[in-house]
């Protein structure tokens, strides 16, 4: 995914994009939580960062070739996707709270949650499709993208490559963390956190509606 060759026109807007694409992505989100725990439970994680890869490629193109357009005609969607969010981040931070809660709680408790491959691999799609700020990210992609003209689709290129980068490290990262979760304790801090992150996010977007 390196540029090689480009023209000039097109070189600029792809490093733009990647830019771009970093300062919006590489933040620890609820899609990257998600992402993290399947990784230190070291459950279908490469499935699951194809599956976000996959989502992140069509929506990208998608905002940068027309998905603003669509949000103008459907003014309500970004409600209803906004209050989607809401309860899934909220279902998601009750479910960590609780097995942050229990004393039995660890690398046990740990393998009941997203174990399944279909589980695992709806949770992405849910993390990604349901939550609201990958669609404002996504719209920032498409509006900014308009300003590179015939050179966009060099735009959406590179804010794919930031994208794959992030997925990579989350990946990388939570193999690497892996040992440090030998022990319930740990997993209980952990579930505890991403509980809080959970339930921050749900409050911050139900503030914005």
């Amino acid at each position: 995914m390196l540029p090689i060759a480009m023209p000039p026109a097109l070189l600029s807007a792809w490093a733009s994009g990647a830019a771009t694409g970093l300062g919006l992505f590489a933040v620890v989100g609820a899609q990257s939580a998600f992402i993290l725990r399947q990784g230190i439970m070291r459950s279908h994680l490469l499935a699951i960062l194809m599956v976000c890869a996959a989502i992140d490629a069509v929506f990208i193109f998608a905002s940068v070739l027309g998905l603003q357009a669509m949000t103008e005609w459907l003014p309500w969607l970004s409600s209803v996707i906004l209050w989607f969010g809401v309860v899934f981040l909220l279902w998601y931070a009750y479910q960590s709270a609780r097995r942050a809660l229990r004393p039995q709680a660890g690398p046990a408790m740990a393998q009941q949650a997203m174990s399944s491959r279909r589980a695992a691999l709806l949770g992405a799609v849910g993390f990604s499709l349901l939550n609201p700020h990958f669609w404002l990210d996504m719209m920032v992609v498409g509006s900014i993208a308009q300003n590179f003209q015939e050179a966009k689709l060099g735009f959406a290129a590179g804010t794919l490559t930031a994208s794959t980068l992030w997925l990579i490290v989350l990946g990388a990262g939570s193999r690497l963390f892996a040992p440090l979760f030998s022990n319930a304790k740990a997993w209980r801090i952990l579930d505890g956190m991403i509980a809080l992150v959970m339930s921050f996010l749900a409050l911050r977007l139900a503030m914005w509606s």
